[in-house]
């Protein structure tokens, strides 16, 4: 949709609203997520509501409200990333540890555990580099295509991820027991 106010318009009407909204909306968020996120969240909101200004309605009230179920969206994005994050872990930790039947044992619980609070730490570029390799099987000229690098460039990153990985598992046997060959290095193309 196209806007027919000028940008300076544009610019005042978003000052009012932001105005209007800032600290009722940061509450809003800070109960219902870490307060250390509350603002990056709000700033994702503000930024949607000005990209989207014709869209917001025009009396303040409603304005508001659109702002409070623009942020209830963005949490429920942001917890969706946050499920998938820990749901990789469990599949990392099940892909490590073999076959589901034994996934009842109690070492098998350990590991899971251990990988699923290990793997928030890592950075994203890491936590690609393991998934790439462990869970999609791909060899290291694959995984290298898909991330636009070349071959030698993904073993290295793979190879710091997972001694990351291991760092982040620290004194526990479980680093002992992941894979030091996984199927990028065994299998290059």
């Amino acid at each position: 949709m196209e806007s027919t106010s000028s940008p300076l318009e544009r610019e005042q009407r978003f000052r009012e609203i932001y105005d209007a909204a800032y600290g009722d909306l940061l509450r809003f968020v800070r109960r219902r997520v870490h307060p250390s996120q509350a603002e990056d969240v709000v700033g994702e909101v503000m930024l949607v509501a000005w990209r989207r200004l014709d869209d917001v309605p025009a009396d303040l009230s409603g304005a508001r409200a659109w702002l409070f179920g623009v942020a209830r969206k963005t949490l429920q994005n942001a917890r969706r990333r946050e499920d998938r994050r820990d749901a990789v872990a469990v599949r990392l930790a099940e892909t490590w540890h073999g076959p589901a039947d034994n996934s009842h044992h109690p070492d098998v619980v350990a590991v899971r555990v251990d990988i699923a609070a290990a793997w928030p730490l890592l950075s994203a570029t890491d936590q690609e580099a393991i998934a790439l390799s462990v869970l999609d099987g791909l060899s290291a000229p694959e995984a290298a295509d898909v991330l636009g690098i070349s071959a030698v460039a993904f073993r290295l990153r793979l190879s710091r991820a997972r001694r990351t990985l291991r760092r982040h598992l620290g004194s526990s046997t479980v680093g002992d027991r992941l894979p030091h060959a996984p199927a990028s290095e065994r299998s290059p193309r």
